[in-house]
């Protein structure tokens, strides 16, 4: 904004344009010249990058959570999951949507998002296998010696619970299409409250999600 004394001083000009029989156009013009000076010395201390920033549309109507590269904590609500499309892929999508469903059913839609996260984690680690599949069904050979213990329980994988299924499917279409954000610190193991594996002691800590522990190094299992 111009200063008070400078917007009183192109007033007094002015008038005395008059009392003279000055022509006030060019009196305008000339002031609007000195203002556009002014204008351009305050954009030059801007730096380009700024401007860039400025200028860009992002800026103006991105929230700064999205530009930090997060994503709102709507993602992890029933309502947010009620909102989404019926869940559907490839067999990888179907291992993942089926982990979630006997391993975090019953856990809330954040603790599902994290022990999807650990599977998919796992997928990116060079320790684990490089498939969604391989990674739910590593050690299935032997029965209670597998990496997710649903899988070598000796039990049928039934699904009895439909609507539970719909819901974690939805829940695999977004991790697998990386529209949750990180939220276990890169664990790659987890166990529930209800047991005190003897590895999780050698094991860092990182979240914690309803009834789930997550943990970070080593490739110890990830079964409940």
């Amino acid at each position: 904004m111009w200063s008070l004394k400078y917007l009183r001083s192109t007033k007094f000009a002015l008038a005395a344009c008059l009392i003279a029989g000055l022509p006030v156009g060019a009196m305008a013009n000339n002031t609007a010249q000195n203002l556009a000076k002014i204008e351009a010395r305050g954009l030059a201390s801007v730096g380009a990058e700024r401007m860039a920033s400025l200028a860009s549309p992002a800026a103006v109507l991105t929230p700064a959570s999205a530009r930090k590269g997060t994503v709102p904590d709507v993602v992890f609500s029933r309502a947010w999951l009620a909102s989404q499309p019926k869940a559907t892929g490839s067999s990888e999508f179907n291992c993942l949507a089926e982990a979630l469903y006997f391993e975090a059913r019953g856990e809330t839609v954040k603790g599902q998002f994290a022990v999807a996260e650990v599977i998919r984690n796992r997928v990116k680690s060079s320790r684990f296998p490089n498939s969604y599949c391989a990674v739910i069904n590593q050690g299935t050979g032997k029965k209670h010696q597998c990496q997710f213990s649903y899988t070598c329980d000796g039990r049928a994988e039934v699904i009895a619970e439909p609507a539970a299924y719909v819901r974690v499917a939805k829940v695999a279409r977004a991790t697998m299409d990386g529209r949750s954000p990180d939220i276990t610190s890169g664990a790659t193991f987890y166990h529930t409250t209800a047991v005190r594996p003897s590895w999780a002691r050698k094991f860092t800590n990182t979240a914690r999600f309803g009834v789930h522990l997550f943990y970070s190094r080593g490739v110890r299992t990830a079964s409940n």
